[in-house]
This record gives structure tokens, sequence and C-alpha cells, in this order.
């Protein structure tokens, strides 16, 4: 415990001084597409793309997230879904939409799906929590316009070879009249790898959308010797 005031958050005691812990990611250099973080600029070319994103492999046109996925915000997110605290939706809704460039434009505010049996387990989907809030305060009409059409595996011990394997034609577009020359904005949690964003990207594309943008809480920053600034906070949990 941090010797705060307790917020009472469905049974499970979150101070303020938590739910306000969690910093924005930071980073000299970024790819201007994907905005994952590096050391140096050696990884960008002249236009400031990664690897990936040169190659079209992302599969989604742009990601932005709000902090990294370590720290206070990473077991925020963790009580959030494991937890099931489900209205930890408006706080770290709120952080999603700090995330949320002003100057972008979208036709739909949809959500990464779960498979019916982990909904039905974890009783909610957090990313259409998420989208709900997004939606709410920017506008944007929400819509769940994609499904996944087959369980898959965990993926949290897995390569990202592996990951892509995994969920690659895992989902599919619920209603393609609403996806054709549209820009949709796809809400998750947190960004690891990229290689769920990136078949759901890949299931709107071939519906027809003009272009797909990534929104999420929380990234995995993979920049050797870095320790964010959130790094062990919160290492026994929240508060």
């Amino acid at each position: 415990m941090c010797g705060q005031p307790l917020l009472d958050v469905s049974r499970i005691p979150i101070c303020p001084d938590c739910l306000r812990e969690p910093a924005p990611l930071e980073a000299d250099y970024f790819c201007v597409c994907c905005r994952t973080p590096f050391l140096n600029r050696f990884p960008l070319d002249e236009e400031g793309r990664c690897a990936l994103c040169r190659t079209g492999l992302r599969g989604f046109d742009a990601a932005y997230s709000f902090g990294t996925y370590d720290g206070a915000l990473r077991q925020l997110i963790h009580v959030y879904k494991y937890g099931k605290v489900r209205t930890l939706d408006r706080p770290l809704g709120d952080l999603l939409l700090r995330a949320l460039p002003r100057d972008q434009s979208f036709d739909w505010v949809t959500p990464v799906p779960l498979h019916w049996r982990k909904r039905w387990q974890r009783g909610f989907n957090q990313a259409d929590l998420l989208a709900r809030r997004v939606a709410a305060h920017t506008g944007i009409p929400r819509a769940r316009l994609l499904r996944r059409v087959r369980s898959t595996a965990s993926q949290a011990s897995m390569s990202h070879t592996s990951r892509r394997h995994n969920v690659s034609g895992a989902f599919a577009c619920r209603r393609p009249d609403r996806v054709a020359g549209r820009s949709i904005l796809l809400i998750d949690d947190v960004l690891t790898t990229g290689a769920t964003a990136m078949a759901c990207a890949l299931a709107l594309k071939r519906a027809g959308a003009a272009r797909v943008a990534l929104l999420t809480l929380a990234r995995a920053d993979r920049r050797i010797g870095f320790s964010p600034r959130t790094s062990g906070a919160a290492a026994e949990g929240v508060c």
C-alpha cells in the first residue's frame, strides 16, 4: 500500500496516486508510422520509417500508444483485464485519449475482438470498453467491425514469427459495407510485437479499408538498456 486515500474500484482498492503515476512514452527517435522507439536514428530511413514499416509488414498504417508496458501502467492493465475491474476503463480510457493525435480523423472506432470463449470467461472485452470511451469523447462512431473466426493459443511466450503464424487468418471483417474506403481506428490495450494488430488490419484492408491506425494504452519497449521512468513501480501490484 502507498499510504494514500483509497479509491475502491470493484472491490480492489486503487489510490489516486497510482492512477496518476503512468507516464507517457518518451524517446528521441521514433518510427513515423508505428511509433516504435529507438536509441538512435540508424534503423530509420530518410522518411523516418523502420524496416517493418518500409516493407509493409505492419499491416496498419500508423500506431499510437500512451506509455510503456511496464511498472504502474502494466499493473493497472493487469488489474483491469485479469482482475476484471471493468470500471478502470474510465481512467485508462483517458490515458488512451491522450495518445490520440488531434489532427487525425477517422470514420469508425473498432476494438480488437476476443474469441467468444475468452470473452465468456472474462465477462467483457477490455478493448471494446476502451473503444466505447474513445467514441464517446471524440464523437467517432463505434462499431464491431471484426470478428475472431478461430481461437488462438496464448502468445505470451511466443517469438515474433510464431505470433504472426498463430493469428494469421484468425480475424475477418463483419461489415465490409461499412469498411470500404473508410479510415478505421483500431483499439487494443497493449502492443507487443504487433502480430494481432497486423492480422486485424489486414482483415480490414482486405475488406477495402483505406487506412487503419492502431491506438493502444501501452506498448512493449525493446530498447536495449532502457529503463523507463515507471520501471519497478508497483512491482508487487498496484498500491
